[in-house]
């Protein structure tokens, strides 16, 4: 296969989501801790059953969701059913540029150069530049989620009103340098904290599979504040 068939299948591959339902459904799927079943989408979304099992079917097949299947939690041997059949977000990146661009290619690149670096000077530089990118984009203005959702986190608020970031924008990148990136991901998210005047110790590095290696904690008492490093 050429490169330009790719570049028809992966444009088909996208245009799945232009369905306003199943790009709901993608959402709802998307947003989950773990694989969701059909019937909890159906329910989520407002559609029947069936309507929901077809558009599911139809984003794992264009490679937006990776199917399994399983019983409900506490049941198992005789009588237990046919294991149902769930679906999940893939991590693996979709995209497409035109004209073709490579972007990925030179990201590679610079973090291999900067991981090689014995001097530990550019390393550092590109914190600093991360840390400043997150102060320039508090200056919008913008709501800490808001903003942490327009950078490609996708946050959410959990039970004490810890943030979670459930995406890696960098999940590629942070899969060749790990440790690099996640230090990347550190600096944005302080810089953007301190940027709204926050305190910048609430982001803690916390890797965990499956989302950011990030985690926001809830407001410290100001004698408690960490200072921006």
């Amino acid at each position: 296969m050429g490169r330009d068939d790719e570049r028809r299948d992966t444009v088909a591959d996208l245009s799945v989501l232009a369905d306003p339902v199943r790009r709901r459904l993608y959402d709802y799927v998307a947003a989950q801790d773990g694989p969701a079943r059909r019937d909890d989408a159906a329910r989520a979304v407002g559609i029947s059953r069936t309507l929901a099992a077809y558009h599911l079917d139809r984003l794992a097949e264009a490679g937006l969701l990776a199917t399994s299947y399983a019983r409900p939690s506490g049941r198992g041997g005789p009588g237990a059913g046919r294991p149902a059949k769930r679906y999940e977000r893939v991590q693996q990146e979709v995209s497409v540029s035109v004209p073709p661009r490579n972007y990925p290619l030179l990201a590679r690149l610079l973090v291999d150069a900067v991981a090689a670096d014995g001097s530990g000077q550019v390393r550092a530089a590109l914190v600093t530049a991360a840390e400043a990118e997150g102060r320039t984009h508090a200056a919008d203005g913008a709501d800490l989620l808001a903003s942490l959702a327009e950078d490609g986190y996708e946050p959410t608020v959990v039970e004490g009103e810890q943030i979670e970031l459930r995406n890696c924008p960098f999940h590629a990148l942070a899969q060749r340098q790990t440790e690099l990136v996640c230090s990347l991901n550190h600096a944005l998210v302080r810089g953007l904290l301190a940027g709204r005047g926050d305190d910048p110790g609430r982001a803690d590095l916390a890797p965990t599979t499956g989302r950011c290696c990030i985690l926001i904690h809830p407001d410290r008492p100001p004698d408690e504040a960490a200072p921006l490093t």
